[in-house]
């Protein structure tokens, strides 16, 4: 064997030593954002306390919603209420999540279902707000106002 193939041999051997070094390194040096569990691991007793523990959203039973606005669980990942209780909205065309403060009632986020678009939105705060979605079913509104200190949906005027 010549020497030639002996310093390939060699270089491809440091050259993959070197790529292997820097990948440590680079995987140490971002942590265990890239490798381990955001936030750490939990015991079992965490557990069981964040489930004991209330949810982030309310909804009260009994409540006026007007037909086809029902309310449901918010999105897991938002940052918490302001103020007031927070309240979903759903209809066809799209979803709403508004919450009431001292300012009165304001749209936190909304979002159109599939095939539909956002055609005109009033995010308050104000007295009443509203967010008006339009797809190929039509148009669907949702109008809201606060009731006491939790948003409801009003009918149409």
């Amino acid at each position: 064997m010549g020497r030639r193939p002996l310093l390939a041999a060699a270089g491809w051997l440091a050259t993959t030593a070197a790529a292997t070094l820097v990948g440590l390194a680079a995987v140490q040096l971002v942590g265990s954002g890239i490798t381990g569990t955001p936030g750490g691991v939990r015991d079992q007793r965490e557990v069981a306390r964040a489930l004991a523990s209330p949810a982030p959203v309310a909804t009260t039973p009994g409540a006026d919603p007007t037909p086809g606005a029902t309310p449901a669980a918010a999105a897991a990942n938002r940052p918490p209420a302001a103020s007031g209780t927070e309240r979903t909205f759903r209809t066809a065309g799209g979803t709403a999540l508004a919450e009431c403060g001292p300012d009165g009632v304001r749209l936190v986020s909304w979002s159109p279902a599939q095939g539909y678009r956002v055609k005109e939105v009033d995010r308050g705060p104000d007295d009443r707000v509203e967010v008006r979605f339009v797809g190929p079913e039509g148009e669907h509104e949702l109008r809201l106002r606060c009731r006491g200190s939790e948003p409801v949906a009003t009918p149409d005027d």
